[in-house]
């Protein structure tokens, strides 16, 4: 009988229809495959449990969070030569559903249950976010949902971000901090959406305080900040005193549904919009659009995929759903302009900084893994494996034009028709 390893990955090629890219490495030291290529490692039969009772994504991920899979060398080479052989990715590719109508896989199949015995479903990671099925985006789950993400501890996040403590994609020159980098994306932001001295600013999703403390210390606008997270805003309270400037920054914990006292001469959406999900994008554009004065403007900073042959037939990332961002959703850049113009915005620019985004995730991925134990201490060894899963596969995910993220710069006309505008707006890139 074939070694553990051998039995693996003979499995693993019937089920995808192509040769495994990597080595393996199973619980009882066998391995197979390219001897020079990094190694997914089974490190007990629990793992094989786990995609076998969960085909897909999500038991791949349940085995990762819960350490029972690993990978041994560079994890960016690891989950690159993965990428394009996971099933459910790709329309062209061979789905798990053509795969297990082949009699030899459901044989395999067979023989590696009895290999994974015995056989009962483990019970997923504690890191797992388990809800019933319910409504989508009411101001309930959304609460419960930035809590699940954003509420792991303020120390974690000072690890991840450093000292800018910015959750956003941020904008670089060749070389430079990521600090510096993250400092020129909120003047960026600043910029286009001309703020200046006494003016009102919005800042939907404030997360740390971060834009709003840059805001009103470099251009002296007054910030409303808003957040569902206690903790985002506690921490961003304390830096609003620290640096201040209370007289000109209030944190709110609040939802964008609730904010009524506009109007605002601009404001500012990062890293917000992929929590509002489609069914809620139409009204939360409008909820924006009200809230500003004529002639306001909106920079609305958010990632984008793909857009599908078929539309309907788009479903989340489950891994992301279940770990990292419960009920985020993702939409192609033209629905987010056709969504914003559906709300009465005049969409003037639209930039694509992709790039920057897997240049500052590698960053993100750096900073953890330098203060790995500290991390795990802060946290527990299966959330801090999710962080650093989720932000290198990101990372590639941008890298390879699987995602994107975008700039939006909209503007609420007045009836006049004068945005306010200059005609080539060069200055916003100094």
């Amino acid at each position: 009988m074939a070694d553990a390893a051998q039995r693996l990955r003979s499995l693993a090629e019937q089920v995808l229809g192509a040769p495994l890219p990597v080595r393996l490495r199973a619980w009882d030291g066998s391995q197979a495959g390219p001897p020079d290529a990094p190694a997914l490692v089974v490190r007990n039969r629990r793992a094989l449990r786990r995609m076998l009772f969960k085909p897909g994504e999500l038991g791949l991920a349940r085995a990762w969070v819960s350490g029972d899979l690993d990978v041994e060398g560079d994890l960016y080479t690891v989950l690159d030569a993965m990428a394009g052989l996971v099933w459910e990715r790709g329309e062209d590719a061979r789905t798990l559903r053509q795969a297990v109508r082949d009699p030899a896989v459901r044989a395999a199949a067979r023989d590696l249950l009895k290999l994974a015995a015995p056989p009962i479903p483990p019970a997923p990671p504690r890191e797992e976010m388990r809800r019933p099925r319910r409504r989508l985006h009411t101001r309930r789950t959304d609460q419960r949902a930035i809590s699940h993400h954003y509420d792991v501890g303020n120390d974690f996040y000072e690890i991840v971000l450093g000292p800018s403590m910015v959750y956003s994609c941020a904008y670089w020159e060749q070389d430079g901090t990521l600090e510096t980098a993250q400092r020129d994306k909120l003047e960026l932001v600043c910029a286009k959406l001309g703020l200046k001295e006494g003016q009102r600013l919005l800042d939907v999703g404030c997360g740390w305080g971060s834009m709003a403390i840059h805001a009103a210390r470099e251009h002296g606008v007054s910030v409303v900040g808003i957040t569902l997270s206690q903790e985002q805003a506690a921490y961003a309270r304390k830096r609003v005193a620290d640096a201040g400037l209370t007289d000109r920054v209030e944190i709110r914990v609040q939802d964008y549904r609730d904010v009524v006292d506009g109007p605002y001469d601009a404001i500012s959406s990062i890293g917000m919009a992929e929590h509002v999900g489609a069914e809620r994008y139409l009204e939360y554009a409008r909820q924006l659009y009200a809230l500003l004065k004529p002639g306001g403007r909106l920079l609305n900073h958010q990632i984008a995929r793909r857009p599908q042959r078929d539309e309907s037939a788009y479903e989340v990332d489950q891994f992301i759903d279940s770990y990292v961002f419960p009920d985020g959703e993702l939409a192609p850049i033209g629905t987010t302009v056709t969504q914003l113009e559906r709300a009465g915005f005049e969409v003037r620019d639209v930039e694509s900084i992709r790039e920057h985004y897997a240049r500052t995730l590698r960053r993100w991925v750096a900073n953890l893994e330098d203060d790995w134990d500290r991390a795990v201490g802060l946290t527990s060894p299966g959330r801090a494996r999710v962080w650093r899963l989720y932000m290198a596969a990101s990372a590639l995910a941008f890298e390879r034009n699987r995602i994107g993220v975008n700039q939006v710069l909209a503007i609420r006309t007045p009836d006049s028709g004068a945005s306010g505008l200059p005609l080539r707006p060069r200055t916003w890139h100094g």
